[in-house]
């Protein structure tokens, strides 16, 4: 997707292309407090709308980020370092794409360097750019993952994450402190066992 998006004043339907504006962006709002059994036009309620597309624009600002960009500043004066390169508990907070509420959560990212590494904070905003859309946690840790391995090109990846979903503890079977853990390896992490335990035990 276009990375000039403006995502302050737009959002995209991925469906047709279609641009929709924040007017009617809000007037959906609008609907939907209706649904609910809401007066729009109450006091309380007047700005609603305008503060939902506003806070939608920061819960979704991935679909204007382009992952592999953010990964394209490398560096390889390293002086021979070969082990792995892990950033650890990273917080952050998605949405489920089938109820649209929060996943909150933290992600280990690791990758074995192939003479080349990337600025730690890098792998911080790629993590962000694929949480701020609406996600499953199977599909957001593949994403990640292929975004790694495909910029960098390091000797492997691996990809640990674990999340709290409101999709469960707030709505339907009202689960608790349920923590869901998702993991992901390639290139030596996924031909290596142990390399597997060594990325595990250091992200856990």
């Amino acid at each position: 997707m276009n990375s000039s998006i403006n995502t302050s004043k737009i959002i995209l339907d991925n469906q047709d292309n279609k641009i929709i504006s924040q007017e009617e962006a809000e007037e959906a709002v609008k609907t939907l407090i209706q649904y609910i059994g809401e007066d729009p036009e109450r006091e309380g309620l007047i700005e609603t709308p305008k503060r939902v597309i506003k806070s939608f624009n920061e819960f979704y600002a991935g679909y204007g980020e382009n992952p592999e960009i953010l990964l394209s500043k490398t560096f390889e004066d390293i002086e021979g370092y070969d082990d792995i390169v892990l950033l650890k508990n990273i917080s952050f907070e998605s949405h489920c794409e089938h109820h649209m509420v929060p996943i909150i959560g933290s992600a280990s990212i690791g990758y074995y360097p192939d003479n080349r590494v990337v600025g730690i904070s890098k792998l911080a905003r790629v993590l962000d750019a694929f949480a701020k859309r609406l996600q499953t946690q199977e599909t957001m840790t593949a994403q990640i993952l292929n975004c790694i391995d495909k910029t960098l090109s390091p000797k492997g990846t691996a990809v640990y994450i674990n999340a709290e979903h409101h999709c469960m503890s707030t709505r339907g079977v009202l689960k608790n402190d349920v923590k869901m853990t998702t993991n992901q390896f390639s290139g030596c992490f996924l031909e290596d066992v142990n390399l597997q335990d060594r990325f595990l035990k250091m992200a856990t």
